[in-house]
Parts: structure tokens; C-alpha cells; sequence
């Protein structure tokens, strides 16, 4: 990129309007720069002259605000209860422009259209990577012929960024897929968990949270959880440890010189007896007889350089400021220049940083400049190269001071202290260590060893600057090998074992540092998601323990036998997108064998949903659930709706506790399939049926209450509600869809037909008599029949018809069945145990047989027939269309009469019912 002639128009974009201002100021010195506006009020553009290797350039200077797009599922797939949550692992998703910054893509349109260059001054690590490619996707697709170019910088400095303007490289494609991984990762994994966490216990339980109870979000974030795993499992430990109690020797010395405290090399005993023993056996030989005595140097090492992790330990454990805050002031201090890049898991420096021209900016601070002159005076000797921390990410030096200050007048104190402990520990990092001298004392008292040691710093080097440091030590009196004397004190003392204190935030950041749980740059963010979802709270002492939410999700998961709240997948994960971001494995490499695993994962947790429950029943009472809340409890996944072909349907009770197949988009989509109301038990297999279409569709497993179906059909049935199941059919016309049992307890049926149905049934034809403006239910024909009929059975009830049961020969009463399509309609039955005589009132006026468990054969053949021989999980060749199931949304309700085919009646109105 070189040569002169015509300026040419170069489009420079920063990550913030910030740092924008900086690198347009710094670059342009303050000397002819225009400010103009963008589309977005916030996103100014900067404009001015520069020269980059010889070429004269038309510097444009504008920014975005982080990332500039949203990766999200397509519109299908992002509404709650629009889907399995198990289908969100292949859900297709798009990145995308949201709707607040459409004026900051505007602007950078426009301007790529009247420039030659592309400038990415985004952060130098993956993240700002990621969102490089953002804007290069976003300009180039309004100027295809621009030329790209990265600007690498880690400080917001004058030289640091005439240095990186002049020095352009080319945008890494790796690190931008690796953020891209871990972002539909994240987007998969967290929806489909939170999904099924929050719709399967939110309802259930009364959760006692921060927020409110409608709006409660149970979420599950593939970092967040193992965060909280570290908390919960340090809080377990505290309440499974034992205390016991244990015995000490204790010995002391006092001479002229001073006290020596001498401990018992054994530690202490747990077995009571013996220590007595041993301490008795001192107490009459009580002559301590000195054993030897050892001097030697020792030496207390200035700190690795500082990077992100340590940063935020150091400020929590200094100064009590949370990770999530420092990070905040940090990010504000290197916008204004004063400190370099904050977010770098480097802890060395390279051999090309100018080392000394840092500490020469330091000489003039009224504190600690006296200490930087000593730093760059050779005859001190207290200069060192800085030790080598091991870790560099290839993007940023450790974090250090990039711009002398006194203190700026609008700086909260919490701005001053970390200033001074980014100048301190560098300061410290490039100085000798403190050097000690140690006198360790050995004695021997009736053969038992106790030993004494002190110190005393000759040097304190690093640790004059290093005021949060110390090294403590006590001087002791002089002794030599095999002097005597007799000890002041002697004592047998107890005491008890203690347990681990809580999880501070420092040693939270660390456990997450060595399992690998998140980046130097989002691990405050799922810190500060725990204490945001009422996971975790945080104390005054910044210790972290569990809420009772977050303790029973944990104990939950752990119950399930899998350790979704421990760090090992996401462990490997990052492994795997620390490979990507190394062009060791590509990106749809790692999304395939992630998201293979993970959804295993979560099907598995939900087949063991039970054991989630459990748990959360330990800590919260049980919700009575109203019939609002009903609607919105998601079931078994059954098929794709065959009306809004968008959501899903799924088997689930409704208020009145029948079971039924409704479709998750309501109340958008009202699709319901009602099914018989004799159900007592339903379940969705894994079977699928290979007979209806669009498939799949699956199986359900039922089981019906004896007392509510005909006595020639058994109990348990395997159907499917895709038409084609004939068992299901007849059950649904005979039964109804509400219980007797509801009805016996005041409740009443449930209608056949809702009243969504209802008002559906003025646009449909009626399937008895094919006339619109009624339902086949309110057809004038079957009243009409069943109005004979039931004159014709009040006659013969007149007469004194008397039944007798064919099989125990028990007189049969007439009883009325209450269900919606026989409601009225009589019937006799044998209450005898074991006996399962049946017989409809109108069908023996009718010349009908009787239905026994031996009697009535030629009619149960009949029957038989008419099922086409299918029995339990038997299905025919009837397609969709032939279905008798009740549709909400209005679909067509039935096909024909099951007994004898014809399309004009139902069956229960059939004249042939039993002949």
C-alpha cells in the first residue's frame, strides 16, 4: 500500500466513538480535522489528511458501538413455545443488523461506497476480530472493490498509533471464526436449556427471587453453570464437613534476646490417648536440647507481569471491587490513554517494548517517582527484566501504564487506586527481588522434634514500590547446636479441624482460569450473571454462596448422574475454539462434534426432567397452577402443526386435566387435537407411525379407565392422532373428550367442540349432511334420528324392558351416558366385578345383540371387522383426511360412519350400529 499522486479516500472504523475520537486526534494532531454527522447522532465522523507510506490519504474516521451484528434463530424458532427446544440444535440462524443499529450500517454504507480503503481499528483480540469482519461484510457489500487492512495497537498513544497506522496487516479470518463458533455454541445450548429450565419449573414451583414471578428466566449458560458449579460445590463442602477435634504440643522460649515459639514437627494427633502420652513423656524430660541450626538467603519475587485475570484478582482482593467493576474502570482508562489494552492473557513482555521510556514517564508522580529514579539509576542495582509469566496471546502486552498522571480531577477513587496498581506492579515487575535472611531452629525434647525459624529482610527492593505486598517475619534469639534449656511453656492444647472458607471472587476467577471456564474478557460477565439471575449472592467480604434457586439447579443436574454444572465440556470446548482461532481445526469442525454432544446432553436431561423436580422440591412449595398459566405448559413433542406449519404440537392435560395435542404457537395458532376423555394415562413414544404424512408423527402410548370404554377394547392402546388410528376414532365418538369422571365431581364434560371451534363452524361444511352454517354435532338429521329414538325408548322403558347381564345372569341397571355426543343417551351395564356386559338401551329396541365377556359373539365379531382386525397399535390405510379428531382451528372434523362407511352420519346415529 504505497505510492503518491491522487489522495485517496480511506474509511477508518473503531469499536468505539471514544476510541474513534483518540485515533482520529492522535493521528491528525489536532491540526485540520473536521467533525461532521453520521446517521446515528452518536457515531461521529472524523475527516483529515494523512499519509500512509508515501500515499496521501483522505482519512474518515468513524465508529461502531461493539458488535454491530446479532446472531439469532430465524423467526420460526425464537418464540418460547414455537418449538421442541431440543430442535434449536439444528434451528437455522442468521446474523443480522438489529433494528437500534440500522443508522450506524447506514453510515458505513454510504461512506464505503466513496472510498478506496477499509481501516479496521477494532480491538486486537478475538472478539473485536469477530466484529471486524461485521463491518468488512457490511462495507463490502456496498463497495466490493475496497481494499482491507487491520491496524494492530495496544495503547491509545501517539507513537503506538502512528507506529500501527504505517504498519498495516491483513484482518485474521481464524479468531473471527472462533468467536463465531462460540457465539451459535452459546445460542444453542444456552436457549435450549433455559427454554426447557424455565417452562418446566417456573410454573411448577413458588420460586422466592429478585424478579418478578411471570418474568422469571431460569437461565442456562454453557460458562455461567460451571461458574456456579465452583460456588455451590465449595458451599457443599462447608456443609458436609465433620469437625474434629485434635491435640497440639505447644512450646515456647523466652531469653534475653526475645521469645522463640516453637512448633511440633508432628503437626497435631487426632488420637487423644497418644498425644497424651508423647506430651507426658516431654513433660519428665522436659530439657530441650538444641538439634541444629540453619541460615540461609532467601528471596521473595516481584510479581509476573500483569494481565486481565490478575488484574481483577489483585483489585478484589486490594481493594474489594467486584471483577465486573473493575473491568468498567479499566476499559475507561485506556479509552483515555493512561493504561494499555485491559482485556490480554499476556504475562511478558516482548523483547521490542521499550521498557525503560515507561518507568522515565513515572519519575515525576510525587509518590512513587522517586522510586522509578532509583529504577533507571545503573549503580543501584535494583533494575531486572521482568520474569516470563508463560502465556501470551499474540494480540496485546501485559497491561501497563501508557501515559504519566497525577491524578485527574475527574477520577472516582476507584479510578486512582487501579492507576496505582497498574503503574506499582509494573514498577515491581522490572525490580529485584526482596532478600531475606532465614534462622531456622531444630530442637529435640525426650526424643520429640520442634523447630523455630525467623527472618530478617536485608533488602527490600520491589517491595518499597509494592505497598500490597509484605513479608513478614519475626527476628529470634541466638542459638547454637547443642545448647540446652528448659522450655517456658509446655503445653497439650486442642483444637478442631475447620472447613474451607467460601469462594471469594478472586478465588472464584481462579478456579475459572485454570478449568478454563470463558476468556480473560468474559469472565466477569458470568460472575455478575449469577449474582443478575439469583444464582449466587455475594457478601460483604466478597465471598460468594448459592441461593436456594441456584443450589437446587445444581443438585438437580447432579442427581441426573450428569455433570452439566462441572467444567469438563466447557473446558474442552474452549480447547476446541483456541484450536480454531489457531487454524488447527475449522469452525465447522467444532460447531458439528460440540452441538452432536451437547444435544445428547440435553436429551438426556430432560428423560430425567423428574430428578430436576426433585430437587427444586426440596427448597420451594408446589405452585397451584391456574388455568392462564395451563396454556402455556409445554408437553411431549407430537408432529409439526399441520395448520400454522410453524410450531410444534405437543401432548399436554388442559385445565379441566383431559389430555390433549395442542400446538405451541397459541394463542396465534389454535390447533388442538381432543382426545377421548376415558384417557387416564398418556405417554409419547418413540415410535413413529409409517402411515401418516407429513411425518413424523409420534406414537402415544394410552391407557383408559375400564369403566369409561366399551368392554371390547382394551385398556392400553398405542395410537396416533394422524387419522389414521380407528381405535382412537371410535373412542373419541363414543366417550366424548371429557371424563365421567370430571362429571361425576360437578366439573362436566369438556365439550366436543370449544367455542373456537364453534365460530370456525359457520366457514365449514358439516360432514353428516355437507351443509354449512353448522357443526355435524347440531346437525338437524342426527337430532332428528335421536329424537326418534329416544321416543322409541321411552316406550319401551314404559313397557318395564328388563335386562339381565348374559355372563352372572345380574340384573343390569339402566344408566345415562354424560358425554358429549351420547349425552342423554341410555345404557345398561353389569356392575359386577370382573364382568364386563354392555348393552345400549336403543340398540336392543333396534333388534341390537348384547356385549358380554362370553355372550354376544357374533356382535363382538362384528366389531372386530369393523376395527379392520387391528387391536392394540393397530392402524389402517385411512389417511389424514379420514380423522374424527376435533380441531379447534376449524379443520374438517370427520370422513365417514365407522360401522357401516357411510358418510351422511356418525355412528352413534348409525341405524346398523349392532345388527
Amino acid at each position: 500500500m504505497s505510492g503518491g499522486g491522487r489522495a485517496i479516500n480511506v474509511l477508518n472504523v473503531a469499536e468505539k466513538p471514544s476510541v474513534a475520537k483518540s485515533v482520529a486526534t492522535l493521528l491528525s494532531r489536532g491540526q485540520g480535522m473536521r467533525v461532521r454527522e453520521g446517521r446515528s447522532r452518536y457515531n461521529k465522523i472524523f475527516e483529515f489528511d494523512y499519509g500512509i507510506r508515501g500515499q496521501r490519504c483522505r482519512m474518515l474516521v468513524t465508529s461502531v458501538t461493539g458488535h454491530l451484528m446479532e446472531l439469532e434463530f430465524e423467526d420460526r424458532f425464537r418464540k418460547w413455545h414455537s418449538c421442541d427446544p431440543a430442535d434449536l440444535y439444528a434451528a437455522p440462524v442468521r446474523k443480522s443488523v438489529p433494528q437500534d443499529k440500522l443508522d450506524i450500517k447506514r453510515t458505513l454504507e454510504e461512506e464505503a461506497r466513496r472510498c478506496q480503503w477499509l481501516v479496521l481499528w477494532l480491538d486486537c483480540d478475538r472478539e473485536g476480530e469477530n466484529i471486524a469482519f461485521e463491518v468488512i461484510d457490511t462495507c463490502t457489500a456496498a463497495n466490493c472493490n475496497l481494499t482491507i487492512k487491520r491496524a494492530r495497537f495496544s495503547a491509545l498513544i501517539e507513537r503506538e498509533i502512528h507506529d500501527s497506522v504505517q504498519n498495516l496487516v491483513e484482518p485474521n479470518r481464524w479468531f473471527a471464526d472462533a468467536v463465531d463458533a462460540r457465539q451459535e455454541i452459546d445460542l444453542r445450548i444456552g436457549a435450549s436449556f433455559t427454554r426447557f429450565q424455565t417452562m418446566l419449573l417456573r410454573d411448577a414451583f413458588v420460586i422466592d427471587s429478585a424478579a418478578d414471578d411471570r418474568n422469571l428466566v431460569l437461565s442456562y449458560g454453557p460458562c455461567q453453570f460451571p461458574t456456579l458449579g465452583f460456588v455451590v460445590e465449595r458451599f457443599w463442602e462447608i456443609q458436609s464437613h465433620e469437625p474434629e477435634e485434635f491435640w497440639i504440643i505447644n512450646c515456647s522460649h523466652k531469653s534475653e534476646e526475645g521469645i522463640a515459639t516453637f512448633n511440633w514437627t508432628r503437626g497435631h494427633l487426632f488420637d487423644y490417648t497418644c498425644a497424651v502420652i508423647i506430651y507426658e513423656m516431654c513433660v519428665e524430660e522436659p530439657p530441650a536440647t538444641v538439634a541444629g541450626v540453619r541460615q540461609q538467603e532467601k528471596y521473595k519475587y516481584p510479581p509476573h507481569p500483569l494481565s486481565t485475570i490478575e488484574l481483577e484478582k489483585r483489585a478484589s482482593r486490594y481493594f474489594r471491587m467486584s471483577s465486573e467493576h473493575t473491568m468498567k474502570v479499566a476499559e475507561e482508562l485506556y479509552q483515555a490513554g493512561f493504561i494499555s489494552y485491559p482485556r490480554t492473557e499476556t504475562d511478558n513482555f516482548s523483547a521490542r517494548t521499550d521498557l525503560h521510556a515507561i518507568v522515565q514517564e513515572q519519575r515525576g508522580h510525587p509518590v512513587w517517582g522517586s522510586y522509578a529514579q532509583r529504577l533507571l539509576d545503573p549503580s543501584s542495582g535494583l533494575w531486572r527484566n521482568p520474569s516470563n509469566g508463560g502465556h501470551d496471546d499474540k494480540a496485546h502486552p501485559p497491561i501497563h501504564p501508557t501515559k504519566f498522571s497525577g491524578g485527574e480531577r475527574n477520577w472516582s477513587q476507584d479510578h486512582h487506586r487501579l492507576y496505582e496498581l497498574v503503574v506499582r506492579h509494573f514498577l515491581a515487575c522490572v525490580s529485584q527481588p526482596a532478600v531475606g535472611a532465614e534462622t531456622t531452629v531444630e530442637i529435640d525434647i525426650a526424643g520429640e522434634q520442634f523447630a523455630a525459624s525467623g527472618r530478617v529482610i536485608i533488602a527490600k527492593n520491589y517491595l518499597d514500590v509494592y505497598r500490597f505486598e509484605s513479608w513478614g517475619g519475626s527476628v529470634i534469639p541466638t542459638y547454637v547446636p547443642g545448647q540446652q534449656f528448659i522450655p517456658t511453656t509446655l503445653t497439650l492444647d486442642s483444637g478442631v479441624t475447620r472447613p474451607p472458607p467460601l469462594l471469594s471472587e478472586a478465588d472464584l476467577l481462579n478456579c475459572m482460569d485454570k478449568a478454563g471456564i470463558g476468556t480473560d474478557a468474559t469472565m466477569h460477565d458470568h460472575i455478575k450473571k449469577l449474582l443478575d439471575r439469583f444464582y449466587a449472592t455475594k457478601d460483604q467480604n466478597m465471598r460468594f454462596s448459592p441461593t436456594n434457586l441456584g443450589e437446587a439447579l445444581v443438585m438437580g443436574y447432579d442427581d441426573m448422574g450428569y455433570k452439566l454444572w462441572k467444567p469438563n465440556l466447557r473446558s474442552m470446548m474452549e480447547f476446541d475454539m483456541r484450536a480454531v482461532s489457531e487454524g488447527a481445526k475449522t469452525k465447522a469442525e467444532v460447531l458439528e462434534t460440540c452441538l452432536q454432544q451437547m444435544k445428547a446432553c440435553f436429551l438426556d436431561a430432560r428423560s430425567n426432567k423428574q430428578k430436576l423436580m426433585e430437587a427444586m422440591a426440596v427448597f420451594f412449595e408446589r405452585a397451584a397452577r391456574t388455568a392462564r398459566d395451563e396454556q402455556h405448559v409445554v408437553g411431549e413433542f407430537v408432529r409439526l402443526c399441520g395448520l400454522c406449519h410453524q410450531s410444534n404440537m405437543v401432548l399436554k392435560r388442559n385445565r379441566d386435566g383431559n389430555f390433549m395435542v395442542g400446538c405451541l404457537g397459541f394463542p396465534q395458532c389454535r390447533n388442538v387435537v381432543w382426545l377421548p376423555g376415558s384417557v387416564s394415562e398418556a405417554v409419547v413414544t418413540a415410535n413413529i407411525c409409517n402411515s401418516c404424512s407429513p411425518g413424523p408423527i409420534y406414537m402415544i402410548q394410552f391407557k383408559f379407565r375400564r369403566l369409561e370404554i366399551p368392554p371390547i377394547f382394551s385398556v392400553d392402546h398405542l395410537g396416533c392422532i394422524g387419522g389414521c388410528d380407528d381405535t382412537l376414532q371410535q373412542l373419541t365418538e363414543i366417550c366424548g373428550t371429557g371424563s365421567r369422571m370430571s362429571a361425576a365431581r360437578g366439573g362436566g364434560p369438556t365439550p366436543l367442540s370449544s367455542s373456537a371451534q364453534r365460530s370456525n363452524s359457520r366457514q365449514q361444511a358439516c360432514s353428516s349432511c355437507r351443509q354449512l352454517g353448522h357443526s355435524s354435532t347440531d346437525c338437524p338429521s342426527v337430532i332428528s334420528g335421536t329424537r326418534n329414538s329416544r321416543s322409541r325408548r321411552a316406550d319401551q322403558q314404559d313397557g318395564g324392558l328388563s335386562v339381565s347381564c348374559d355372563t352372572c345372569g345380574a340384573s343390569c341397571p339402566m344408566r345415562t351416558a354424560n358425554t358429549a355426543n351420547n349425552k342423554g343417551r341410555k345404557f345398561y351395564s353389569c356392575q359386577s366385578e370382573g364382568c364386563n356386559f354392555f348393552v345400549w338401551e336403543d340398540s336392543l329396541q333396534n333388534g341390537g345383540g348384547r356385549h358380554g365377556a362370553n355372550g354376544g359373539a357374533s356382535n363382538s365379531r362384528a366389531r372386530s371387522n369393523s376395527l379392520g382386525g387391528r387391536g392394540r397399535g393397530g392402524r389402517g390405510g385411512n389417511n389424514a383426511t379420514n380423522g374424527t379428531f376435533v380441531s379447534a382451528t376449524g379443520d374438517p372434523v370427520t370422513g365417514r360412519c365407522y360401522v357401516c362407511g357411510d358418510p351422511s352420519h356418525f355412528a352413534n346415529a348409525c341405524p346398523n350400529r349392532f345388527t
